[in-house]
This record gives C-alpha cells, sequence and structure tokens, in this order.
C-alpha cells in the first residue's frame, strides 16, 4: 500500500473509539441535575459549607484558610482549605482516609505559588524544597488538606469529619503511620504501598 486515504472530518479528527459509556453518562448526569436543579445544588452546597465552618472553626488546632463566618457565603464555595497545628498535611489527609474513610486533598492543589504565599514562604524556600523534589525526597512539602462538598454530601458526612479532626488534634488515632519519602504520603506502618501498585496494575 503506498497511499493513504483520509476521511473528512469530523472522522478525521475523532481517532480512537468513541467514549460511548461517558456520552451516556453525561447526559444522565445532566439529566439528574436538571431534575433538582442548579439553584437547590447550591442551595444545598451553601448549607453544607456554613455547616462545615461552624463544626470546624471552634476545633482547637484546626485553621482554616479564606472566610471563616458562615453567614457571608455569597462569594465562597463549598470548599474547605485547612491545617492541623503541628502535623504535616498528608498526614491529616492519610488518617482521615485509612481511618476516617474520608477523601480529601492534600498538598498545593495545582496552586504552588498561590499556596506558598498563604503560608507565607519565601522564594528561597521554594528553592530548598525543589531540590529536595530533585533529590528524590518529597517529605517536607508545603500544602494544605482541602475538604470539597457536592450535591451528594450529607451534613452527617460533615459531623464525622469534624469528628475525625477532633480525634486527630487530640491524637486519639489508631494508625502508627510511616512517611513514605519519595512520594512525601504517609501509610499505617503495616500498609504496603506496592499494593496500590499491584492493585492499579491489573
Amino acid at each position: 500500500m503506498d497511499e493513504v486515504h483520509w476521511a473528512a472530518p469530523p472522522e478525521r479528527d475523532e481517532a480512537g473509539s468513541p467514549n460511548v459509556v461517558g456520552a451516556v453518562a453525561l447526559a444522565a448526569s445532566i439529566r439528574i441535575l436538571s431534575q433538582v436543579g442548579m439553584d437547590a445544588i447550591a442551595d444545598h452546597e451553601k448549607n453544607l459549607t456554613r455547616h462545615a465552618l461552624r463544626r470546624l472553626k471552634i476545633i482547637d488546632g484546626v485553621r482554616i484558610y479564606g472566610s471563616t463566618d458562615p453567614d457571608r457565603l455569597d462569594d465562597r464555595l463549598g470548599v474547605i482549605s485547612f491545617a492541623v497545628k503541628d502535623m504535616p498535611h498528608a498526614q491529616v489527609a492519610a488518617i482521615l482516609g485509612f481511618e476516617g474513610g474520608i477523601g480529601v486533598r492534600n498538598g498545593c492543589f495545582c496552586a504552588h505559588p498561590y499556596l506558598l504565599h498563604l503560608l507565607g514562604l519565601s522564594e528561597d524556600k521554594a528553592q530548598v524544597y525543589q531540590q529536595e523534589i530533585l533529590n528524590g525526597d518529597r517529605s517536607n512539602l508545603p500544602g494544605l488538606v482541602r475538604a470539597s462538598f457536592g450535591c451528594y454530601n450529607t451534613t452527617e458526612e460533615i459531623d464525622h469529619l469534624a469528628d475525625m479532626l477532633e480525634r486527630i488534634v487530640a491524637g486519639d488515632y489508631r494508625g502508627d503511620y510511616v512517611l513514605h519519602k519519595p512520594t512525601g504520603d504517609y501509610v499505617p506502618q503495616t500498609f504496603d504501598p506496592a499494593i496500590l501498585h499491584r492493585y492499579f496494575s491489573l
């Protein structure tokens, strides 16, 4: 075969199999969101955020970044970033996940310059962190923990998060967490990080 016959657009620009399952899921999601209504979803997220701020801001040892006023939510989304005093953000996230079954994000959230500014870290300190990363050590990376609320969350789940944070601040957690320097993650001492690699390599 010495020649190629190109299909006409759009087929020429859409290589591979179409994401049929994704298209069906998108349509179902849009239908449900339309039935519930975006105003109702926004009100629900505001109520969750209000409840979370009221619970989290009174926990001694938890610092919320951003507005903590539960009655001024017009410019606030259902996202709360926080830190626990004297505990690395990655360890807080690990305890919440392993012991509380709570999925949070930790780190700089793809906003490294902004987080460094929020945390009051200098450019010189940022260079130190960068060199540590290049040396294969992510154990000291700065960051926060972020909890995000959606239309599927409940006030009971917010209470569970707050209760777990109270336990963490009090040192009332079961695991003996070990730092995995190459990733900066914390895992319970009996947990083998290689399990994750084996699981996701199936």
